[in-house]
């Protein structure tokens, strides 16, 4: 019993401190600790509520992602809606909107409330007692989605407010992504072979969208409160400066550059200064938000049909120009996706000459409608590159030309395909000049055919000098080759050629992983080479074969076939043989097929042996080694500080081995 009373003061202190540094990092981005020292504490809790579960409470900063995909977005009626605001581009209208309000209230002083326009996605967050009840979008401004699990991945927004907080209170803030954080998401996605967002609020949208908070919560999504909602249990504040400040007290994130004007001159001079600052932000904005401060002069001035009298948006001047659309070209990328480029008449642009425009994939041509020919609308609205947004199409004259989608890779004249569910084509070709540089320094990676000495710099070379057309051309190099190219000496290219050498020795599993196959990765490659005793088998093999073996879906089978369909392949594995790689597995002798058929996943960290030793044991008495949980999976192997799989495995009241355990099953079989 006192065990138990000493862990739990020991969890509270723990999520004290836990939600009172994450308050200094996300919100006032003043951390007062290391991120070791933090992620230390966040370990030290996740450990204490493993093995006290009768203290978890959904309120503690383990909770925040749910390990549980949705299976769809609740609608939800917003009890106050969410309304748009009217916009305005000039200071002459911004005065208009001042007489209009002086006009309605002509012995009032009126304050405004100025806050810069986070280019974001609009939110509601409920707090019921000081505890995040309920976060939903703005939908149609009458009714919302239902995001609560995702907005609880945000660590800017808190999961129980601080202070006495009222009964029941709405708030509503602008979730929005960083400048550095969008481009770090879409080289990831890149690097994936995944579609890049547009922009950041697209990349926001995306987000909030995910059935899985558990990828959400990798977003690095962000969030600044900006509006009063309603509030029950406590008398309502008497300004928006006020609610501000108060919203701040509770631990909600406010922008720091807000400002109270006592008249319309000051709104319209610090609109003019963010025009000219907004590039220097960390974050996209589009405009200015300003606002009467008063609550009850809102409430006396109401509302519009569709929006609220008592505030208004200054919107930035976009940068656009119209110009002519002469031709699309197609630009291949690294890792194969084809990507239409506008060919335009050059146009001055925000200080700059344009003669190119992003159309981002053909989906996007087909949305706007894009002829040859046609006059279009572009745009450069703090982006280096500038995007069509608009075709005019009032001033076609007929000799416009609509474009057609390639049927072959224009840089190899190889088979280009769309898969199920993406957006882009892409050159299934690995040999395509275009994805040479990145596949063959991939091929010599560590994990594939491990060949030291062969990155990036000297890969470059290679191609530059065109010593090499495809991966199985390095193994025919010769010294003096490699001594013509400035990277080399005697000693480096005799390194080099050993090295290449000794790689013709790796296994198949190494070999397939490192032919960057589509969907393949290194589980895959080991998959495949377990089951067939060679290349030329798994050339031949249909894709309904390859669908039935565990953890190979279709898309994947699908990829497989297609890639070594192609000549290209063919020929490669021919140029392999006369190299005289192996081309296969070695397999092991099994001891015996006691665990046959049966599946294991292995989770946190085992005393007697590493986990890739378990896994080869396993393996070598007939067992499959999985890395996901599902129903198929016969025992889940959990040794000390087990991750989110352990959690999943016992809601699914999977078999469940604690290293002894697991150690005694071996020695009975």
């Amino acid at each position: 019993m006192e065990k138990n009373i000493k862990a739990k003061k020991e969890i509270e202190d723990l999520r004290e401190k836990i939600i009172k540094h994450g308050y200094h990092y996300f919100v006032l981005n003043q951390p007062e600790i290391t991120d070791a020292e933090y992620d230390k504490l966040m370990c030290r809790l996740k450990e204490l509520e493993i093995s006290y579960p009768q203290y978890v409470s959904p309120n503690s900063p383990t909770q925040r992602v749910s390990e549980q995909p949705l299976t769809g977005f609740k609608s939800v009626k917003h009890r106050i809606p969410m309304l748009s605001l009217d916009n305005t581009y000039s200071a002459e209208e911004i005065k208009e909107w001042d007489k209009r309000i002086k006009k309605i209230l002509p012995d009032e002083n009126i304050e405004y409330v100025v806050e810069l326009k986070i280019d974001g996605i609009g939110v509601s967050l409920v707090y019921e007692e000081g505890v995040l009840f309920q976060g939903l979008t703005r939908g149609n401004g009458e009714v919302g989605s239902d995001i609560t699990l995702n907005v609880r991945t945000i660590k800017s927004i808190p999961l129980r407010l601080k202070g006495i907080p009222p009964g029941r209170l709405e708030v509503r803030g602008e979730i929005f992504m960083g400048r550095v954080d969008f481009l770090s998401l879409n080289k990831e996605r890149e690097k994936n072979n995944q579609e890049s967002f547009v922009n950041p609020r697209n990349a926001v949208g995306g987000s909030l969208k995910l059935l899985d908070p558990r990828i959400t919560s990798r977003r690095k999504l962000d969030c600044f409160i900006h509006s009063f909602g309603f509030m029950e249990g406590e008398e309502e504040f008497i300004s928006h400066w006020q609610f501000l400040k108060e919203a701040a007290k509770f631990g909600l994130k406010v922008n720091p550059h807000i400002k109270l004007y006592e008249n319309i001159e000051e709104v319209i001079n610090y609109c003019n200064k963010w025009v000219k600052k907004k590039e220097e932000l960390d974050y996209e904005i589009d405009g200015v938000v300003v606002k009467v401060n008063s609550l009850l002069s809102q409430k006396k001035m109401g509302f519009t049909l569709k929006s609220p009298r008592w505030a208004i948006a200054y919107k930035f001047p976009a940068k656009q120009s119209t110009t002519t659309l002469n031709d699309i070209n197609i630009q291949v990328g690294r890792t194969g996706v084809l990507t239409p480029v506008a060919d335009l008449e050059p146009v001055e642009c925000g200080g700059v000459t344009i003669s190119r425009a992003t159309l981002h994939n053909f989906d996007e041509i087909k949305r706007l409608g894009i002829r040859i020919k046609d006059r279009v609308v572009i745009e450069r609205s703090g982006e280096v590159i500038p995007k069509i947004v608009k075709v005019i199409e009032s001033v076609r004259k007929g000799n416009e030309k609509k474009f057609e989608i390639p049927q072959e890779c224009p840089v190899c004249e190889g088979k280009i395909a769309k898969e199920k569910g993406e957006v882009f084509y892409r050159c299934i070709n690995p040999f395509c000049s275009a994805q040479l540089e990145r596949g063959l320094v991939h091929f010599a990676s560590r994990n594939a055919m491990d060949i030291e000495g062969m990155g990036k710099a000297v890969v470059e070379q290679l191609i530059l000098n065109k010593l090499v057309d495809d991966f199985a051309d390095i193994y025919f190099l010769k010294k003096e080759d490699l001594l013509k190219l400035e990277l080399f000496k005697e000693k480096k290219a005799s390194n080099l050629l050993g090295n290449i050498e000794k790689s013709k020795q790796k296994p198949l599993s190494c070999l397939l992983f490192g032919l960057g196959i589509h969907h393949v990765g290194e589980k895959g490659a080991e998959l495949l080479a377990a089951r067939y005793d060679s290349i030329d088998q798994l050339i031949k093999t249909k894709k309904e074969e390859l669908e039935g073996i565990y953890e190979i879906g279709s898309v994947m089978a699908e990829s497989i076939v297609n890639f070594f369909l192609q000549d290209s392949v063919k020929k490669l594995i021919e140029k392999f043989k006369k190299a005289e790689l192996i081309l296969k597995e070695e397999k092991e002798e099994l001891k015996t097929q006691t665990l046959k058929d049966k599946v294991f996943i292995f989770t946190g960290e085992l005393k007697g042996f590493s986990r890739s030793e378990a896994q080869k044991t396993v393996k070598a008495l007939g067992a499959t080694v999985s890395s996901s949980v599902s129903k198929r999976v016969t025992f889940v192997v959990a040794g000390e500080h087990p991750g989110s799989k352990y959690e999943k495995a016992k809601k699914l009241s999977l078999t469940i081995l604690n290293e002894d355990e697991f150690i005694q099953m071996l020695q009975n079989k």
